[in-house]
């Protein structure tokens, strides 16, 4: 599995543009009503999991047959939601890179706990990233180049009490060895000039996210 990319498809926001994202020989995987999402649009699924609360028992019958692999659980018996439970599975596998599709939403919960579970896979030295509609979801803690593509913005938040050694180039508004602290929106709304912006961060975790206008 260390040169496959696993794609998480979780329950939150889901549409055609996170189709977008699957590559030949990804491993596809469905966190609860994710696998449903795919099934209904014939995306062969490699692993399905979670409670599956959230889909009828017609619908978890027919998401077993359309897997290749399923696992559920008790929905009150368990201490991971579906989401973190898909990630923690996939950084066993150790692969190339995970990518977190539909854990953005309208439960501001789910999603904010969603976005730390980036911090999880930098720790495992797991490349992680969040692709949601309008926005694309990296954390730092050391380098990272990043294209531009077809976002209007690039914000930087810290995610840790305190992020030193701060370094962009390549964007409108340039840094150098800058700290920011929790609380500050310094890094709110700023923009790639050319085709890729380079970030560098000596300590702390931080936030990248890239914004459509």
């Amino acid at each position: 599995m260390q040169d496959r990319r696993i794609l998480i498809f979780a329950g939150g926001d889901l549409g055609p543009w996170a189709l977008e994202e699957i590559r030949s020989g990804d491993f596809i995987v469905g966190a609860d009503r994710g696998a449903l999402f795919l099934l209904q649009n014939k995306i062969s699924v490699d692993y399905a999991l979670g409670d599956f609360d959230s889909v009828t028992s017609e619908e978890f019958i027919a998401i077993k047959r359309w897997c290749q692999e399923a696992a559920s659980c008790d929905p009150v018996e368990k201490d991971y939601t579906d989401s973190e439970m898909a990630v923690i599975w996939a950084l066993a596998q150790k692969p190339a890179e995970i990518v977190l599709l539909g854990v953005l939403g309208t439960r501001m919960d789910h999603s904010l706990a969603n976005i730390h579970l980036l911090s999880r896979c930098l720790q495992e030295g797991i490349s992680c990233r969040i692709v949601g509609e309008k926005n694309e979801i990296y954390l730092v803690d050391n380098d990272i180049s990043i294209s531009r593509g077809h976002y209007a913005y690039v914000s930087i938040l810290p995610l840790t009490i305190e992020v030193t050694g701060i370094t962009l180039e390549g964007f409108q508004y340039p840094l150098n060895r800058a700290t920011l602290h929790l609380g500050q929106a310094l890094g709110v709304s700023n923009k790639i000039l050319g085709e890729i912006g380079k970030i560098s961060v000596e300590t702390g975790q931080l936030l990248v996210i890239k914004s459509e206008d």
